[in-house]
């Protein structure tokens, strides 16, 4: 049996130890038990030279160094001759399918002559002088075709697959496949490199990986380095049994791994904050560190769970031998609380060398009693451990190695104590025994400052958060730390007046917004405080209020409501459409009759047709709250206790005020907050009259204006203000508190399909892509490039999202649509949406799921249904929506039916189907969210949605499009309530604003001085740009 390390780099590669020569190469192989060594770099020519001087042909396309090169030392075994077989590594950084890729891969040749021959054809590629291991911008499928061309028995081999930055399914520039990496050569691709952080399981869990041989290598930049992963093998010691064993598995017997917790990529993280991340807290925190909102570095871990398709922890029998091993020196440092690189360790470590053997065979095969007997009782029982896998693994991140312990401090003593009762515990060389010291006094503890309750609120915010009065009305202008002051209000009154969580009630605008107050309560008040606060919407509270007291809560879903609305418009011969005759319903329901007696007849027969199924519709929702709290208005269950905040007052209709009214009836304390101008759903009844309302109805109120901006730049401000400033009252003060930015841009471009590549082409040039239209002439050169996850694209409409959809598409842009589509009305959707509903709640949904599946199901309805839920009933807990709707959809042939795929791409951030029902019912436009491709984009996409579904979000860089008269303003719209749209859209922005126009530009942006903005074409006519390789500092 062989132990082979293929995968090394000499000196000449950067950050190597100037030791990476032959001789220290051969030397620490021999320490460490390598019987072949990979040479590494073999694409540099000096290092060729170097290997051409000192090593011997030995076996065939194997060598050895020749004996005056030989370092022999007091330590090492000299019998021992370790083969060189020729090896290289190579980067490739090249864009495929609109994405830049950096991948390296592993080479193995069977002669010096073949190295030479391949590094010529890649010398009239790229730059292979000035680093062993070269960086050239070829694809990985060419760089497989040329290597195969020049020499035909060469190996080729992905090299650390895994590895975020540099590698075949890396997260940040890889590819999903190995088919898509290298295309039609992919059939010769046998073997693949795990990597540190990874190890065989993980790999199982990808049936993809099945057909490949997996092979671990150290990739060693120092010789004290080799070792840390390598092969098993039962070979003809040739070149030709080295090719058989990695490309047929033919005498590869297993591999000598890290614990993958160990390589410094495992975990995701972020270094700089010392944040060590798993998967989900990433998901979590949408991919940004939680400490100073940079990108997380995704980790090996996170990347396997997203391409895996097994379970983790599968078993897979035909996987390999494999065993799990740390580096002797470290085994010695964590058996006897010392440091690795300590001097004891050292002598520690070579004494066992010179006595015992090389490390491996004391690592793997050495007899614990002799270990024992020459290393003392705590070195045995750390290798005991070692090889039986008993350790504690602290997982590396983001570039910073993890840690094994194996012994802790205590057990050391303890093994010690118990051998001194008998011969004594020998220590480690040179340590002297401590000396026994009486126990110092404690110190004094000097009594602990209070620290500021609110660290870094302003004035105006401060006086919100610590408010006496009774009732509270703040308006906040966008980006003024609006959410912040709510979380530091609520801690207020926990903390400062001793109010208990659950007594405390928040009611948000939207479900996303009530995930994120529940998050950063619980970060402020930790997991018990921040839990009990109750935190919803309107709809969500009220409907939890109904369950609590044992009420039927079943709701009526937008197409549902639309389908009765339809019926009544045809039974009552109205000319409305149904959008517009559930408008006139919800008004007519909050108590303002219309004086179409046709439209009030219609509203009436809407109202008894809802009734007949049993269903509430989303007004009902909040009308059942309140008619049964005014008949028991101290019922416990519609109490919303003694504390009352309320986000975006603004947005509310006449049912949420007069809820509002009545829980704050029986509370201490009410609390709102938003702002007038940015009041845009008049269409539902909400009225940016309502502060002023508020005002007249509480006497003892205390009114707050927030003005300090934290989010934009001053020139963004600028612009919005100069558009707000036309609505009516008085002129608006909003102060901009960051540095000085970019000027807003205006784009013009001939149509809409030259506005949306324009956007694409931009996104892909912001973010670093090399195939942009230098064209445009917009900031050339960026200081820095954008991830996907900093830009949104708003516009007025869901139609304008089609066509921006396909051109990022086009350009391979991962995006995120957000917001009630077409599709969910489609009737399959619509079937697989209420049958599921019907899953969770038999009979609140059964008579809706038959009617709406009757249409659906070619076979027997009862059979069908009965079929359906014996096979999905006892998956719906534990298994994913979105393999739930792909089972569905196969087992009633609908597979491949387009609306279903859109709706499996909403479900992909759920983890279960009950928390995807009810987002789909109670949700809100922000709340609705589906990948354009169907996959969870855990390391950022770009957010294409409306302006109503971008209120409260924020991002570096926004793109409004379709700023065109008859859009925004739309034809029939209420001119300031538009205005306040287009004024919310642009105060989205952080730092750019891109405003871009496809036809008749809008009134509206004649409101903005022309010092405040920059006018550009999308597209200017330019010669043909010269093609190139891509260099390595162009990104």
């Amino acid at each position: 049996m062989y132990i082979a390390d293929l995968h090394i780099h000499s000196k000449y590669s950067r950050a190597t130890s100037r030791e990476c020569v032959p001789e220290h190469l051969d030397l620490w192989a021999r320490r460490k038990g390598i019987d072949i060594l990979g040479t590494g770099d073999f694409t540099h020519p000096a290092w060729r030279q170097e290997l051409k001087e000192k090593l011997l042909p030995a076996e065939d396309g194997l060598y050895i160094l020749k004996d005056e090169y030989r370092i022999r030392d007091a330590v090492t075994a000299d019998e021992k001759q370790p083969r060189f077989i020729l090896s290289g590594e190579i980067s490739s950084i090249y864009k495929q399918d609109g994405k830049t890729r950096k991948v390296h891969n592993l080479i193995l040749l069977p002669s010096l002559e073949d190295g030479e021959q391949l590094s010529r054809r890649l010398a009239a590629i790229g730059n292979i002088h000035s680093d062993g291991r070269p960086i050239l911008g070829l694809s990985s499928r060419d760089l497989l075709e040329i290597t195969l061309d020049v020499c035909p028995q060469a190996i080729f081999i992905p090299a650390h697959i895994w590895t975020p930055h540099f590698s075949l399914f890396g997260a940040f520039s890889g590819f999903d496949t190995i088919g898509e990496c290298f295309g039609d050569l992919t059939p010769y691709i046998h073997a693949l490199e795990t990597g540190l952080s990874s190890d065989p399981p993980m790999n199982w869990q990808l049936s993809a990986l099945d057909g490949y041989n997996l092979v671990s290598n150290s990739d060693a930049h120092s010789p004290s380095k080799l070792g840390r992963e390598a092969n098993l093998l039962d070979i003809p010691l040739s070149y030709e049994g080295m090719k058989e064993a990695l490309e047929k598995g033919s005498g590869l017997c297993g591999t000598i791994e890290f614990f993958p917790e160990e390589g410094k990529y495992h975990m995701d993280g972020h270094r700089k904050c010392e944040l060590s991340l798993s998967p989900a807290e990433t998901d979590q925190y949408g991919g940004r560190c939680p400490v100073c909102g940079k990108k997380i570095t995704i980790g090996v871990l996170h990347r396997v769970q997203q391409l895996a398709d097994r379970e983790e922890g599968c078993y897979k029998p035909e996987g390999g031998y494999f065993e799990s091993l740390v580096p002797l020196p470290e085994v010695i440092a964590a058996s006897t609380d010392k440091s690795a690189a300590s001097v004891k360790v050292q002598r520690q470590y070579e004494a066992m060398l010179k006595e015992l053997g090389t490390e491996f065979t004391i690592l793997r095969e050495m007899p614990l009693e002799e270990i024992g007997r020459m290393a003392g009782p705590c070195i045995e029982e750390g290798i005991r451990r070692l090889r039986q896998g008993k350790v504690e693994r602290i997982p590396g991140y983001d570039g910073e190695y993890g840690k094994i312990k194996i012994i802790g401090k205590e057990e050391i003593e303890e093994l010690c104590g118990q051998m001194s009762l008998f011969a004594g515990c020998p220590l480690p060389a040179g340590e002297k025994p401590k000396k026994k010291l009486k126990p110092a006094a404690a110190p004094q503890k000097e009594p602990a400052k209070e620290e500021p309750s609110h660290k870094g609120a302003n004035c105006e915010q401060l006086a919100a958060i610590e408010t006496k009065q009774s009732v509270t009305a703040v308006i906040a202008g966008p980006g003024t730390g609006k959410t912040y002051t709510l979380i530091e209000r609520i801690a207020f009154l926990i903390e400062k007046l001793d109010q208990k969580p659950s007594d405390i009630t928040a009611v948000t605008f939207t479900n996303k917004a009530a995930a994120e107050m529940r998050l950063r309560l619980v970060e402020k008040l930790g997991s018990n405080r921040g839990r009990s606060v109750r935190v919803g919407t309107f709809h969500g509270i009220c409907r939890e209020m109904l369950i609590q007291a044992g009420l039927a809560a079943a709701l009526a879903d937008e197409t549902i409501q639309l389908e009765l609305a339809g019926q009544a418009k045809v039974a009552c011969g109205v000319s409305v459409s149904p959008v517009k005759l559930l408008r006139q319903v919800s008004a007519y329901k909050m108590g303002m009759l219309p004086e179409d007696k046709k439209i009030l007849q219609a509203c009436e027969d809407y109202t008894n047709r809802l009734q007949d199924t049993g269903l509430l519709d989303f007004d009902d929702l909040l009308l059942e709250v309140l008619k049964r709290w005014e008949q028991s208005p101290r019922h416990p269950a519609f109490s919303a206790g003694r504390h009352i905040l309320v986000d975006e007052l603004q947005d509310i209709n006449e049912i949420q005020y007069q809820l509002i009214r009545a829980w704050s009836a029986q509370a201490d304390t009410l609390f709102v907050i938003g702002d007038p101008d940015q009041s845009i759903y008049g269409f539902r009844g909400s009225d940016p009259g309502v502060f002023g309302r508020i005002e007249k109805e509480y006497s003892q109120i205390d009114r707050i204006r927030l003005t300090q901006n934290y989010r934009s730049t001053p020139q963004i401000i600028d612009c919005a203000l100069s558009v707000i400033d036309h609505n009516d009252g008085q002129p608006r003060t909003l102060l901009a508190s960051g540095a000085v930015g970019q000027q807003v841009r205006l784009v013009t471009a001939e149509s809409r399909m030259a506005e949306a590549v324009f956007i694409a082409k931009e996104i892909n040039r912001m973010t670093g892509g090399m195939d942009m239209m230098d064209a445009q002439n917009f900031a050339s050169a960026r200081e820095h490039h954008r991830s996907f996850s900093d830009m949104a694209v708003l516009y007025r409409t869901h139609f304008q999202a089609k066509l921006l959809e396909q051109c990022l598409k086009k350009e391979s842009i991962p995006c995120i649509i957000t917001g009630k589509e077409p599709f969910q009305e489609d009737p399959a959707v619509q079937a697989a949406i209420w049958f599921f509903l019907y899953l969770l709640e038999p009979k609140a949904y059964e008579e809706q799921m038959k009617r709406v599946c009757k249409g659906i199901f070619e076979t027997d309805l009862q059979e069908t249904c009965q079929y359906l839920k014996d096979l999905l009933l006892p998956q719906l807990k534990g298994t994913k929506p979105e393999t739930l709707l792909r089972t569905w959809a196969e087992k009633t042939g609908l597979s491949s039916h387009e609306p279903l795929e859109r709706l499996s791409g909403m479900a992909v951030f759920y983890d279960d189907m009950r928390t995807f029902l009810d987002q789909l019912l109670l949700g809100e436009e922000q709340d609705l969210e589906r990948s354009a491709s169907g996959k969870r984009y855990d390391s950022g996409a770009v957010r294409l949605m409306t302006l109503h579904a971008a209120k409260g979000l924020e991002f570096p860089v926004i793109f409004l499009c379709g700023v065109n008269e008859d859009f925004i303003p739309m034809a029939k719209g209420d001119i300031q309530e538009e205005r306040r749209l287009f004024y919310v859209g642009m105060t989205r922005a952080k730092e750019e604003l891109i405003l871009s126009v496809s036809g008749q530009p809008s009134p509206f942006l004649a409101e903005i001085p022309e010092n405040h903005r920059t006018v550009k074409e999308a597209f200017k006519k330019k010669s043909a740009p010269n093609m190139e390789q891509l260099k390595l500092f162009d990104f």
